[in-house]
């Protein structure tokens, strides 16, 4: 049993979900890694990235195209306010709704945090070619395109 791929049994091995749950596991414990120091985590980066793309959003949208809880955005986009990255003002067109709007600041601490998970995710990919990893990441968005 020296060999990594026989550490655990074959019929995990050949289970779809156990083996996207292990990668998982692995991309969540690099990333973390990766992130330490910069005050900032996963779901940040994440809500960084959906304001830099789509603009300004609603806390619902923002949590609806991250795939973030909504008890969880609230109390990040609190802590990203606090640090300047994001600025939330009233919806003029919906009283009880926030807009959250991506800052300058915002936009430099991602693109810092971008760096940070480019590294993180060649090494997740390390042992592929370029074309498998593109290939792996063609096929997850599948599977997530379909459920």
């Amino acid at each position: 049993m020296d060999d990594a791929a026989n550490l655990h049994p074959a019929r995990l091995r050949a289970l779809p979900s156990w083996v996207i749950n292990q990668a998982a596991i692995t991309a969540n414990r690099l990333t973390d890694q990766a992130l330490t120091g910069t005050g900032s985590r996963r779901y940040h980066f994440a809500m960084l990235a959906a304001l830099d793309e789509f603009g300004p959003s609603s806390q619902a949208d923002l949590g609806r195209c991250t795939g973030i809880d909504r008890s969880d955005i609230v109390a990040a986009i609190n802590a990203m306010v606090e640090q300047g990255y994001v600025r939330r003002s009233p919806d003029p067109n919906h009283g009880r709704r926030n807009i959250i709007t991506l800052t300058d600041a915002g936009k430099k601490h991602l693109e810092s945090l971008g760096d940070l998970l480019a590294e993180a995710q060649t090494e997740l990919v390390r042992g592929l070619s370029a074309k498998e990893a593109e290939t792996v990441i063609d096929l997850l968005n599948r599977v997530l395109d379909n459920h």
